[in-house]
């Protein structure tokens, strides 16, 4: 159990500070996810163009340029 979140906190800032990023070792994690989700099913989707309506509604929203 976690009694001061803060030392918590300080701690793993720091811990990010110190650590430098391994490319490889990410790599390795971000094959080993998809791996998985291929194994559970879920990659690729059944129908790939489900939800597209809400893709493009969101794309147009967040698109929008105002003219000066």
């Amino acid at each position: 159990m976690i009694r001061n979140g803060e030392v918590l906190d300080r701690f793993e800032r720091a811990y990010v500070q110190r650590s430098r990023p391994d490319y490889f070792r990410n790599l390795r994690i971000f094959e080993g996810l998809y791996t998985e989700a291929k194994r559970l099913g879920t990659i690729p989707p059944a129908d790939p163009l489900e939800g597209i309506e809400v893709d493009i509604r969101l794309a147009r929203v967040l698109n929008v340029r105002k003219t000066s």
